[in-house]
C-alpha cells in the first residue's frame, strides 16, 4: 500500500464533527440528492434524461418532504416528554 492510500485511508478514522444547526442541515441536500439520482439510476432501463431529472427530482423532494414530516413530529414528542410530561407524572392522581 502507498503513501497516499494510507493517507487516505487514515483520514476516515475521525469522524466529521456536525452541528445540528439549521445551517448545518444543508448538508442533507447533497446526500438526499446522491441517493435519489443512485436509485433512480438503478431502477430504470433506459435513461433520458428529462424523464430522469423529472422522476429524481420528485425523489428528492418526497424524501425532503418525509424527513420534514419525521422531524416535526419526533420534535413534538421531544416537547411533549420534556416539557408536558414531568408535570403530569408529578402532581398527585388524588
Amino acid at each position: 500500500m502507498n503513501l497516499a492510500t494510507s493517507a487516505l485511508l487514515a483520514s476516515f478514522t475521525t469522524p466529521i464533527r456536525i452541528d445540528t444547526t439549521a445551517a448545518s442541515m444543508l448538508w442533507l441536500l447533497p446526500l438526499v440528492v446522491s441517493i435519489a439520482v443512485v436509485y433512480k439510476a438503478t431502477k430504470v432501463h433506459e435513461i433520458k434524461l428529462r424523464a430522469f431529472t423529472r422522476e429524481t427530482a420528485v425523489l428528492v423532494g418526497s424524501i425532503l418532504v418525509f424527513i420534514t414530516v419525521a422531524a416535526v413530529i419526533l420534535h413534538g414528542i421531544a416537547w411533549f416528554v420534556t416539557e408536558q410530561f414531568p408535570g403530569l407524572v408529578g402532581g398527585s392522581a388524588f
